[in-house]
């Protein structure tokens, strides 16, 4: 169950269960019952639009390079109010440096493990990530977890806040369409939360993680928050949530059933998608078949070889009762000492 559902399920006028215990009982933190949201302010709005515009066209630009490119245009800003706004849009330069980030207390911390690898069918390696929308008074964070073969998006969501609820939800989601070999994500605490990589364990699920600053590691949910953005986000300037939510599924119902990929030979995510798992399940089928056939045969035909060595085996114990009475009992060997 989402955050946003077990808060609306307080009761603040209870008579015999306090705030705390409801608290406890839910599972959520009593800071976010007094939470009381404030706007965000509008000039940070309009700077956050402003760096998430030129993060996408440059993502290796640090929080210096930007400040450099908002002072060109005028605004009068320093280094730490945008290393801010970066950090709460949760982006960071891309680029290739040594790993010297600690992993969150008591999360693990999994290795990369597509390097080299060869990605060739549905449900070989999935891969989810977060970015930040825009809205015109204020903001949300989105959640996709796509299929890497055929590009599909499986499940997503949208939030408030950066929490795992969000993704374990649509973890969840995507999870009752398949289960993938590999689940490669970035270093973020959300997806090295005991949540989301415990449900993979249960699954079986062999987990991988980008190096910090990878860009290219995870470059298929990029170029699909790049079309999102340019094709639908900044076209429309989403007022509230639920326009949002509703422009956002939209577009990744297009994304997916009519969006045709050159990759893809000009077809649709959904089609390579669906189309690979029904070849499997046939190729599966036939293999399941196969083998109750091979099961059949041993169990119901009898082997010539085995029959042989068994009537062999009988006709030697019938004739040893025989021999013993011509042969009378053995003879005692006598040692002579000279």
């Amino acid at each position: 169950m989402s955050q946003e559902r077990r808060l609306e399920m307080i009761d603040r006028k209870h008579l015999e269960l306090s705030l705390l215990r409801q608290c406890i009982l839910l599972d959520i933190s009593r800071s976010s019952v007094y939470y009381d949201a404030r706007e965000a302010d509008e000039y940070d709005l309009e700077l956050m639009s402003l760096i998430d515009h030129q993060y996408l066209k440059t993502p290796f630009y640090g929080s210096r390079r930007i400040t450099a490119h908002l002072r060109r245009q005028g605004h009068q800003i320093n280094r730490k109010r945008v290393q801010r706004l970066m950090r709460v849009m949760g982006i960071t330069a891309i680029y290739q440096r040594p790993n010297t980030s600690k992993p969150s207390r008591g999360h693990k911390i999994y290795p990369y493990l597509l390097r080299g690898l060869t990605i060739n069918r549905v449900n070989q390696v999935w891969a989810a990530d977060i970015t930040y929308i825009p809205m015109a008074r204020g903001f949300m964070y989105l959640v996709a977890i796509m299929d890497w073969y055929s590009r599909y998006v499986l499940a997503w969501r949208l939030s408030n806040t950066m929490d795992v609820e969000f993704c374990v939800d649509a973890l969840e989601e995507a999870l009752s369409k398949g289960t993938p070999e590999i689940f490669n994500t970035d270093q973020g605490s959300q997806f090295t939360s005991e949540a989301f990589t415990g449900m993979l364990l249960q699954h079986g699920i062999q987990i991988s993680m980008d190096g910090k600053g990878r860009y290219k590691d995870n470059i298929f949910v990029e170029r699909l928050w790049r079309s999102l953005k340019y094709e639908e986000v900044y076209l429309k300037d989403y007022q509230r949530v639920p326009e949002a939510r509703a422009g956002i599924g939209a577009y990744l119902r297009f994304y997916n059933e009519e969006r045709p990929h050159q990759t893809l030979g000009y077809r649709t995510p959904r089609e390579v998608f669906q189309t690979e798992m029904r070849t499997a399940s046939q190729e599966r089928g036939r293999r399941c078949s196969k083998d109750r056939e091979l099961v059949s045969f041993l169990s119901s035909e009898p082997n010539p070889r085995v029959m042989a060595t068994e009537n062999i085996a009988g006709d030697t114990l019938s004739l040893a009762p025989s021999l013993s009475k011509q042969l009378g009992p053995p003879h005692r060997t006598m040692l002579l000492t000279w």
